[in-house]
């Protein structure tokens, strides 16, 4: 056995060294394994391929199979362009528009630029256009040019908030939506009947030379900014606020796109963080490059504004396609929003315009909201007093942008969609998450209330009186063992004995629950879940007796597993210590009896 594995390590090699020459860089990479003995982490990188997660491919940057590089990178569109072939006939015609951010490592010569122009290039060698950036992007700059040009298909190079090692591919189909099942399968087959790169695939210089390259940034900029006018509500109260924001790029591209979406919308630009605001791909000013971790990393953002006298601090993830908000209070420290409350501030404040634009109730009859299930049910209690239709997804923003593009061929319209994770889309220009757009949208929203005498914190609570209060936490455990997070989930669906999972966790009962990774859901008649099956994922939602909803489930583009809790109190139950302390205990025993972190080695981190 320890023969057969050697050798297929070393056929591997020598298939790599045979595909991926051109790079010298991430050969010697390889080499350097190889003489240092390193047979695990060379059979890691060899041994396994990518596959396509909740935001498309993502992986470290480097040598091998396994990794985000140039080899990957032309084997991946080079299988995108064969399925494209095969199911749109006007290819050739609508053509792909691909885009990139700022990420780069030195090590294995990737670059996120680097990538984007070998994308193209495949493209061109098969005499396919391709509407490529001239510089970095937002991500949602890629499915709006989509939709714009009618394009077959959008890429964006981009591994948006993770850490600096990374990058990935992510895929927009026609729709503007990201791609799903099928679209996924069938391209990952394509990409392993077409592992041999065409000659042409290597030749980046084509970028330069071929008379089908178009630059869509200037137009899509321009429409993009001019189309924020949708979604833009007192433009003149705007220019006249005497409120200051900062905003953080997270060393990303979000600097000069937030400043004029800010202009757009009738605001002076935000005050920036000097230290953050220009693309940096070693994020060197944060430990790491995701503003939802609160403020730990925020900190050089409100330090700024305590000296600017700035009372909202806005903060875009590196890619720019999530966004975080912290407001300051009354001189005593800093309110950082959760993904859910501020769901629950920018729901209210889209459905407050639509219906001062729409004071008919039969118009209330189309308008939709839309969440992914492990997100905060504040949205579904607005459904439920205004009278407006609110539906759940699976996690990831694919699921909610593919549903917006079904919702609105029926004439629906789609007014707000978010999932827990501050990834938020105000209106529906864009079928993905959007950072941008939702910075004009929070200052708007924050300038309004402030006529009122009213912070964003006080609104929410405003509207958690009316609506009932929705208490959340959100941990997560590190794991970089899939054996273990394997092993993990398979003791919760035979905690009891084969097949049955656990009926209580710490003190509390649990009544139902769901599992989408094989299709249960003890709540159903039928013992079936109303929502698809999530096969490549794991994910368990368990329901108290107590009103509380937990989810454990492990993350699409990180090596976590997450636990969501939720406690959703009924309008005018005031007792939120109680009720706290209650989703506390919950938590705490979720992660100690059913993740067991000392027994698995796992990393505890809260958000």
């Amino acid at each position: 056995k320890k023969e057969r594995k050697k050798w297929r390590l070393i056929r591997q090699m020598i298939a790599y060294h045979r595909l991926g020459t051109t790079n010298p860089q991430t050969w010697k990479q390889m080499e350097s394994l190889v003489r240092e003995g390193r047979v695990v982490e060379l059979r890691r990188r060899l041994c396994s391929r990518m596959t396509f997660g909740t935001a498309g491919l993502r992986a470290e940057m480097g040598a091998g199979f396994a990794c985000i590089n140039d080899l990957t990178v032309i084997q991946s569109t080079q299988g995108m362009y064969k399925y494209l072939a095969k199911y749109v006939p006007d290819l050739k015609t609508r053509g792909l528009v691909v885009g990139f951010d700022t990420r780069a490592q030195t090590s294995s010569g990737c670059t996120s630029e680097r990538l984007a122009r070998l994308t193209a290039a495949v493209m061109f060698c098969k005499d396919v256009p391709v509407y490529l950036f001239s510089t970095y992007v937002p991500t949602p700059f890629v499915p709006y040019a989509v939709m714009k040009y009618g394009a077959a298909a959008g890429v964006m190079i981009t591994a948006s908030h993770n850490r600096k090692e990374d990058n990935g591919y992510k895929v927009y189909w026609h729709n503007g939506a990201q791609i799903s099942s099928p679209h996924d399968k069938e391209i990952l087959r394509c990409i392993e009947e077409s592992s041999e790169p065409w000659p042409e695939s290597w030749n980046e210089d084509l970028v330069e030379s071929s008379l089908l390259r178009r630059d869509p940034l200037e137009d899509v900029s321009r429409w993009y900014m001019e189309e924020l006018n949708t979604i833009c509500f007192h433009r003149e109260l705007n220019a006249m606020s005497p409120l200051k924001f900062v905003h953080s790029s997270f060393h990303g591209v979000g600097h000069n796109y937030v400043q004029r979406a800010f202009q757009q919308f009738g605001f002076p630009p935000p005050i920036p963080v000097p230290e953050q605001k220009d693309p940096d791909p070693d994020f060197s000013t944060v430990r790491c490059p995701n503003p939802e971790e609160g403020e730990s990393v925020l900190e050089l953002s409100l330090r700024l504004a305590e000296r600017e006298e700035a009372r909202i601090v806005v903060a875009t993830d590196p890619d720019a396609d999530r966004l975080a908000v912290a407001e300051q209070n009354d001189n005593c420290g800093w309110k950082v929003f959760t993904g859910n409350e501020l769901a629950a501030l920018l729901g209210w404040w889209m459905l407050f315009n639509w219906k001062e634009a729409h004071p008919d109730p039969a118009d209330t009859e189309r308008v939709y909201m839309l969440a992914t299930t492990v997100s905060s049910k504040i949205l579904k209690a607005f459904a439920c007093i205004e009278g407006f239709h609110f539906e759940e997804t699976l996690p990831g923003f694919k699921w909610i942008g593919n549903r917006i593009h079904e919702l609105k061929k029926t004439g629906k319209e789609v007014i707000f969609s978010f999932e827990e994770s501050i990834g938020f889309l105000c209106g529906n220009m864009v079928l993905d998450k959007d950072g941008v757009s939702t910075a004009a949208v929070v200052a708007e929203m924050a300038a309004y209330l402030h006529t009122k005498n009213l912070s964003l914190k006080q609104q929410l609570i405003n509207i958690y009186e009316i609506y009932g209060y929705h208490i959340s936490r959100t941990c997560y455990v590190i794991c970089n063992d899939p054996p273990t997070i394997h092993k993990i989930f398979s003791r919760l669906r035979n905690f009891g004995g084969p097949s049955v999972y656990p009926e209580s966790c710490g003190d509390y009962c649990i009544t139902h629950i769901r599992d989408v990774t094989t299709g249960y859901d003890s709540s159903q008649p039928d013992k079936k879940c109303v929502l698809p099956l999530s096969r490549n994922s794991q994910m368990v939602t368990f329901t108290f007796q107590n009103g509380i909803v937990a989810t454990l489930r492990t993350s699409g583009t990180e090596p976590k597993i997450k636990c969501y809790t939720e406690f959703c109190a009924a309008p005018g139950e005031r007792d939120i210590s109680s009720l706290e302390e209650d989703l506390r205990k919950v938590t705490a025993a979720l992660v100690e009896e059913f993740l067991e972190p000392d027994k698995n080695n796992l990393l505890r981190r809260s958000v």
